[in-house]
């Protein structure tokens, strides 16, 4: 359920963010909602302040107001936020940050690739990787790379639910479940 509401939050703010005569454009709001993130992240008392049903709206709003200020949002950005917590939707703040990054790639016709690598991929694999994905998908792909050792080796890319692994302990685990199917 949360998942769902994050993405009509999501899609809502992409609505108004790519309506002609936006002043704050899609790189800037992600960029300003994950400052708001980090400040409540760093702050206890802000995300106390923030999630507790006694604070009055009012009071929520002007401390968004000054926090807005401070870290120079957007008057977007500050009234989306006020939004949220007039909703107690303020929890979801990370799931709309991320449904709304989803959603501006879809828009812009891109397609969100995770790859895991058990070692680092230079930047020549970079751009090599980048581009098989953006033909296998038939979209641009917006790649992002993390490293995870304990694939042992290969990597392993997510596009949407679509799992492609190449790696190491995706094979050994693809040889055990053979190798016990055929045993009795």
């Amino acid at each position: 359920m949360p998942a769902a509401v994050a993405s009509r939050y999501a899609r809502a703010l992409a609505d108004l963010v790519t309506k002609p005569g936006s002043a704050a454009g899609p790189a800037r709001v992600l960029s300003e909602l994950e400052a708001f993130q980090g400040a409540l992240t760093a702050s206890p008392a802000l995300r106390h302040v923030l999630l507790a049903p006694s604070a009055p709206p009012p009071r929520k709003r002007a401390l968004i107001a000054r926090l807005a200020a401070s870290l120079e949002l957007s008057d977007l950005v500050r009234k989306f936020l006020c939004v949220l917590v007039d909703h107690r939707r303020i929890p979801l703040l990370a799931e709309v940050r991320e449904e709304f990054e989803t959603e501006m790639d879809r828009r812009g016709g891109l397609v969100r690739v995770d790859v895991a690598s058990a070692g680092e991929l230079g930047p020549a694999r970079h751009e090599a990787l980048s581009e098989a994905l953006a033909r296998l998908t038939g979209r641009r792909a917006r790649v992002r790379f993390r490293l995870q050792p304990e694939l042992i080796g290969g990597l392993v890319a997510r596009v949407g639910s679509t799992v492609y692994d190449g790696s190491v302990r995706g094979r050994l685990e693809a040889l055990r479940r053979r190798l016990a199917g055929t045993e009795h």
